[in-house]
């Protein structure tokens, strides 16, 4: 069994070599450039038995030099069988790379494969092998972590490369000049926290470190502060080009926007789709990971060498599943940005169905964005809070506008909204509607309509032109979405005779076209194109965006006055990301673009935002969201309420209800939120995890990573027992999650190996981009329909049940997917797309 492990190795391996273009012997395409130890050089009969042979070297190691055109060793090769560790040949590797005068060394067992600088520090894992283009452009690139840490960075990094010779302007000099100088040349300097940031990675850099996590909240600049990081490791030369990785296209424009305004005059970005066949000539390439997933493009157009720094934006998320597998197959430095504290995360999906699966395990890893970067101890590189940011003066907490109705006072009451039916036998049934059943299962045209004037009657008013503010509302589904923006155009007709064309509110949702590029128009002040209320103000003429989750993470408006939440709230890491869109300062003046008027304004700053709530979410995260105790929802019917999922679940008894009576606001009240900030704000962590933590029997055992021991253990120890009573059920419905968990998981996230419970959702929003990596469709414009049987498959045991029993015909009546979804899928994936479902996906936790 060895000597045929050792054979296999043996055989991947040479592939891999002759794929990354590497010769054994001389060919048309120019001599061998691969040489076996002790200096034995194959020939083309030789191939034919590669791999049986090699391991009869009396040292027991096969070493391959691979060497450059002119015949002078580039990389020493060293190879191990399957069942070893690469690793452990990495000080023999050394040697004979010294002796060899080679700079690279590459340790492969033909699964697992390390490529090591030997000047710059340790092995990095690799999953393709650099052909010999790459590692010699490579040679010539020689990082110094001394440089980089002596580096002076000051508060004007930043500004020094958009204007080299500002401090000698007159206008600088001239302290009463000074501010209108740096706003007309838009120069840009570091705050203290952001230049404390930078200062973490050289002082992590000199410990040795080649990976940091900055947790920064939203507005406090991350974007600026990673350009300051990106200009260090260019000129420092510990970089020569760096990948800047997004989930979202609008920030893609976001980020290279910013790139160009800050370092333009000494570096090159490019957004990657747009320069496909001259991006080697830039320093700084930004790109979607899912633009590098599809077709597992990122293996067939990259080198692992290609870039010597990646940055991953909103790192929980960019990262997150088999988008990992990019940003771990470049070499080199990483950084992850994060604007969500890892104690909102909810944590990553494990079946226990598969506790000892090989492929969940590595989806663990995969998932654990703290790990990821070095930060084992869930303190990352720098922190930089809401909070912090509120404090320091940078950062803005909410106007809170608490407004209900009638008809929402009831859905959020212990009771519900309960009505009574006669029954087929005519007897009399109640039944119950809670506040997650709103526009699911329970539809109030009157109640969209109040929020809507509720929000057009006290929405804050933009302070340069009158008009009303701009404003994103958060719906329940697209549906919801459409439906309010119908409402608040009819409004603003009505308030505003012949100022609009049904262009006030906007729906920005992902299945309306060109809604990616909606978003970054709001944000650049042209949806619509321009409000013509006042002709010398740029601002957009569309003043709200109606949305579902398109505009929550990462999206930067700072202008934005007013957030509408006309939907119920239940995950602590969505609401942060909401009402994150709103804390960001801004200078309308700076819109003015009439000199006179600008100077007569001065300046106009954002100093407030409102964010009305329509479904008491401030006071669910405020009062009533407990992290260690059950949740009070509303009691239970004789009818089954919905799951609250995207998905509505409907049973034979399960009906819909709508709600044809006037409603209005019955509640209002407002509140400014104080420097102290929410409770979701301050208290993030979890008694039981506290409790795992203290329980040293359950730490000793998670440090010998003995997992089954440590679950026991939670059962025994910690469940069930008196003041706190802890229980799986309980602890899954505190932390908001709404699928089926394992005690394994829960300790896991307790310990920092894991960082969030990814939603149902999410998890199958990367079992699909997995599902399109593996089989790879032909079907480019028939993806959006093979996602949507996806999902309905995986979310829908009716579904599932009338297409593996083939009775098509009876999805006609089926609510979430019907016969005329199914004709929308390609053929040959009707029957492929369940079949990978049952092979490689488990539904143990979409139970």
């Amino acid at each position: 069994m060895s000597l045929r492990k050792e054979a296999t190795a043996r055989i991947k391996i040479n592939r891999l070599l002759e794929h990354a273009g590497w010769r054994f012997f001389d060919d048309k395409n120019g001599p061998a450039n691969i040489v076996l130890e002790p200096n034995v050089k194959l020939k083309a009969e030789d191939v034919e038995v590669l791999g049986s042979d090699f391991e009869k070297s009396p040292k027991g190691f096969i070493d391959f030099l691979l060497l450059d055109g002119s015949g002078k060793p580039l990389i020493v090769l060293e190879a191990k069988s399957e069942d070893k560790n690469p690793l452990s040949g990495k000080e023999q590797a050394r040697k004979y790379a010294r002796s060899q005068n080679a700079r690279f060394v590459i340790l492969s067992n033909g699964n697992i494969h390390y490529l090591w600088d030997l000047e710059q520090g340790n092995p990095s894992v690799i999953s393709a092998f650099p052909g010999p283009e790459e590692i010699k452009n490579h040679y010539a690139f020689e990082p110094d972590a001394n440089r980089l840490v002596a580096e002076p960075v000051g508060l004007d990094f930043i500004a020094v490369t958009q204007m080299p010779g500002y401090t000698n302007e007159a206008a600088w000099k001239n302290e009463v000049e000074r501010p209108t100088f740096i706003e007309k040349q838009k120069l840009r300097f570091l705050r203290k926290y952001q230049h404390r940031a930078i200062e973490r990675i050289q002082e992590e850099a000199r410990k040795g470190a080649t990976r940091f996590l900055f947790e920064m909240a939203t507005g406090t600049g991350k974007t600026l502060t990673s350009a300051a990081v990106v200009k260090l490791f260019l000129k420092t030369r510990n970089a020569k080009r760096v990948l800047f990785l997004v989930d979202r296209l609008e920030l893609e424009t976001q980020a290279d926007k910013a790139f160009k305004a800050y370092l333009k005059n000494d570096f090159t970005s490019v957004i990657y789709k747009e320069q496909r066949d001259d991006w080697r000539k830039a320093d700084i390439v930004v790109t979607t990971v899912q633009s590098l997933l599809f077709n597992d493009k990122y293996r067939r157009l990259f080198s692992p060498t290609d870039f010597d720094l990646v940055i991953s934006d909103e790192a929980h998320r960019s990262i997150g599943g088999n988008a990992r597998a990019v940003f771990e197959y470049f070499i080199g430095y990483k950084l992850g940005l994060t604007a969500t504290p890892k104690d909102y995360l909810k944590q990553s999906r494990k079946a226990k169905s598969s506790e000892r699966d090989p492929r969940e395990a590595e989806r663990r890893m995969m998932l654990d964005t703290y790990r990821t970067f070095g930060c084992e101890s869930g303190d990352p590189t720098y922190r930089y809070t809401l909070l912090d940011g509120v404090r320091d003066g940078f950062l803005i907490n909410p106007y809170v506008v608490d407004a209900r109705t009638g008809v929402t006072t009831q859905l959020l009451s212990d009771q519900g909204f309960t009505i009574e039916t006669t029954a087929d036998d005519g007897s009399e049934v109640k039944e119950a509607f809670a506040g997650k059943d709103f526009e699911k299962r329970f539809f109030a045209e009157a109640t969209n309509r109040a929020f809507c004037r509720t929000l057009l009657e006290h929405g804050m008013r933009d302070p340069i032109s009158g008009e009303f503010g701009k404003t994103i509302a958060f719906a329940v589904s697209q549906n919801h979405a459409a439906k309010i923006t119908q409402i608040l155009n009819e409004l603003a007709d009505q308030l505003w005779p012949a100022r609009y064309q049904s262009d006030f509110a906007v729906q920005v949702t992902s299945d309306v076209a060109n809604s990616q590029k909606m978003t970054v128009n709001f944000a650049n002040n042209n949806l619509g194109g321009h409000s013509g209320f006042l002709e010398s103000y740029r601002t957009s003429k569309a003043r709200v965006c109606v949305t579902v989750g398109m505009m929550t993470t990462g999206y930067d408006c700072p202008d934005l006055l007013n957030l509408a939440l006309m939907r119920p709230i239940f995950s602590p890491s969505d609401f942060v990301q909401m009402k994150g869109r709103g804390t960001r300062k801004h200078n309308f003046s700076e819109e003015l673009f009439d000199p006179a008027q600008k100077a007569a304004r001065g300046d106009v700053q954002k100093s407030a935002f409102r964010l009305f709530d329509f479904f008491a979410n401030c006071e669910f995260f405020e009062e009533k969201f407990q992290y260690d105790q059950e949740l009070l929802l509303p009691k239970p019917s004789a009818m089954p309420l919905s799951t609250g999922g995207d998905t509505i679940t409907t049973t034979a008894a399960a009906a819909v209800y709508e709600f044809l009576e006037p409603d209005q606001v019955v509640y209002h009240v407002e509140e400014q939120i104080g420097t102290e900030g929410m409770r979701i704000d301050r208290e993030l962590f979890q008694k039981f995890e506290e409790t795992a933590r203290a329980d040293n029997k359950l730490s000793e055992l998670v440090e010998q990573q003995d997992w089954d021991a440590a679950t026991r253990h939670v059962i025994e120890e910690l469940f069930e027992k008196p003041t706190e009573y802890f229980n799986l059920e309980k602890l899954r419905r505190a932390a908001g999650v709404d699928r089926r968990i394992s005690v394994r998981e829960l300790v896991e996230k307790a310990f920092g190996f894991i960082p969030k419970f990814k939603s149902k959702t999410e998890l199958i929003d990367d079992e699909f981009q997995k599902f399109l990596i593996d089989q790879k469709p032909e079907e480019a414009d028939r993806i959006r329909e093979m996602r949507y049987f996806f999902e309905a498959y995986i979310r829908d045991a009716n579904v599932r049940a009338l297409i593996d029993a083939g009775h098509f015909a009876d999805l006609n009546v089926n609510p979430t997917f019907t016969t005329r979804d199914l004709k929308e899928v390609p053929v040959p994936w009707r029957k492929r797309i369940p079949e990978y479902i049952k092979d490689y996906v488990s539904l143990n936790p979409f139970m």
